[in-house]
């Protein structure tokens, strides 16, 4: 919303053609550190002209005669290295201003800078290992396959991980020759808005990165419209990505979707229960919950139940919940009250269901809780699939605990969720595990194992939790065009 008064907070601007610009209106709206309530920055209330503005940089930047799409690849994949190399130089400062801007522990936000500079270095050398390919085809001639970039697209990225997200998007777009436009969710500017700038320090050109701020309902809605935008990439929530896909149709743009998610952890009674029950707190209450991939739901074999429950009880009590510029804090805050608000409701809506809350259920109280959006980790017991707190993605650090009977139940108990995104199966007989795995319609599993992200590896979703496919070589079929070309040779 628009600032209400003055701040003795930072104002930042948008970074468009290469040039640091206020919203088109003049407006600004209010950054806040979720984890004090302080008021940390202003920034541009962009909305349809600023997006105009920058899809003008952005069509000029990519149909320039010598600019970065005819770039050889290796060229364009040394500006990404040195992209990656000032991520690394900048990583203290950019983990400190994601850590204030989201609530997440600072620990936490270092690796995450870490793995941006991973994603631009991997790109980098992606860059000139994009090739097309020649094919027999019936008649004399030589048939053979371009790649090209598709041209201006629209990168959309969430509050939970901006950094992580962004660089997702960018990089197989920039290595593919595209030109970006890149709009972070409006809790979460400031990290997007720092790497616009980096990414003309390495030399990248001007108007290929530009960065605009403001709410998803005027920048965003303009941006998945605009027809002068070739593709849209979107990480967010299913309603929105809805949306985006019908704002898309209009000028039937190329679209990639990374919605939500309900992911299953799958115990098998022959599991390594003590292993399982150190690390599963952290594949559903790292980063406050606020995770696609959170392993909110733990599938446990019955016979297995009791055990498990009191070890993971026990090792949830252990996450240390607390201010995010604290080395040893492992949970900070959620990134809004409005975002608390929410997970309160769903413990009400899960007692009222008749789960049985084992732990947490509650904010925290005293210093520094009092000041922010935090809320404790929370375990439900004997809950069922029609469930509300089952079935809905909350979004904070509340997990769902379900028995099941066999293989087959749970399969079928782990499928009955409109998501299909992430989930782990943790079993000592490795077939049963890939069975499991084979079963399972969603897109990243694990064995034994909660590490949903690779860079090298393909992510996306099965079902409403979206299209299309991140990270890895997969990546940049979504950034690129294929042309068919056939010389005849009679």
């Amino acid at each position: 919303m628009p600032s209400a008064s003055p701040s003795t907070a930072a104002a930042v601007q948008m970074m468009i053609g290469g040039e640091h610009v206020d919203a088109a209106e003049g407006q600004t709206f209010d950054v806040v550190n979720p984890a004090t309530s302080e008021v940390i920055a202003h920034a541009p209330l962009g909305g349809a002209e600023d997006v105009n503005r920058a899809v003008q940089a952005a069509t000029k930047a990519f149909e320039d005669p010598k600019g970065w799409a005819t770039w050889s690849a290796a060229k364009r994949g040394r500006a990404m290295a040195k992209f990656a190399g000032l991520v690394r130089e900048h990583l203290e400062d950019l983990a400190q201003l994601e850590s204030r801007n989201v609530g997440k522990p600072i620990s936490g936000a270092r690796g995450e800078a870490l793995a941006v500079s991973f994603v631009f270095d991997y790109y980098a050398g992606a860059a000139n290992k994009l090739f097309g390919e020649t094919i027999p085809v019936s008649k004399p001639g030589l048939d053979f396959t371009l790649r090209e970039p598709i041209g201006v697209c629209g990168l959309i990225v969430p509050w939970n991980f901006p950094m992580n997200m962004a660089s997702w998007k960018l990089g197989p777009a920039l290595a593919a020759g595209n030109t970006t436009i890149l709009k972070p969710a409006s809790y979460t500017p400031l990290t997007a808005l720092r790497l616009g700038e980096l990414a003309l320090e390495a030399g990248i050109p001007a108007g290929v990165v530009n960065v605009i701020t403001g709410p998803g309902g005027s920048a965003g809605a303009a941006l998945a419209a605009h027809p002068g935008v070739g593709k849209v990439a979107f990480t967010g929530e299913t309603t929105t990505g809805q949306e985006i896909m019908r704002l898309a149709a209009n000028n039937v743009k190329k679209i990639s979707l990374e919605l939500g998610g309900k992911s299953p952890n799958i115990v098998f009674a022959d599991a390594d229960l003590e292993r399982f029950a150190a690390e599963a707190p952290y594949a559903v209450f790292d980063n406050a919950g606020q995770d696609c991939c959170a392993r909110s739901r733990i599938f446990v074999e019955a016979s297995a139940h009791d055990r498990m429950l009191e070890l993971f009880t026990e090792a949830t009590r252990k996450v240390v919940v607390g201010d995010p510029s604290d080395d040893k804090t492992e949970m900070g805050s959620l990134v809004s009250q409005r975002q608390r608000e929410r997970v309160s409701s769903y413990i009400d809506i899960g007692k009222e269901e008749g789960a049985d809350l084992v732990y947490g259920g509650e904010a925290p109280t005293g210093d520094p809780f009092d000041a922010g959006a935090y809320w404790s980790p929370t375990i439900f017991d004997a809950c069922r699939t029609d469930m509300r707190i089952v079935r809905e993605e909350i979004f904070g650090p509340v997990v769902a605990i379900i028995p099941f009977e066999d293989e087959a139940d749970a399969v079928r108990l782990a499928n009955d969720t409109p998501y299909g995104l992430s989930g782990s199966i943790w079993s000592r007989d490795i077939g049963k595990a890939l069975r499991v795995a084979k079963g399972v319609r969603a897109g990243v599993l694990s064995v034994n194992s909660n590490a949903s992200v690779h860079t090298e590896a393909p992510f996306g979703g099965y079902k409403m939790s979206g299209m299309g496919r991140e990270l890895g070589m997969h990546a940049l079929e979504l950034y690129t065009e294929v042309k068919n070309v056939f010389i005849d040779l009679t």
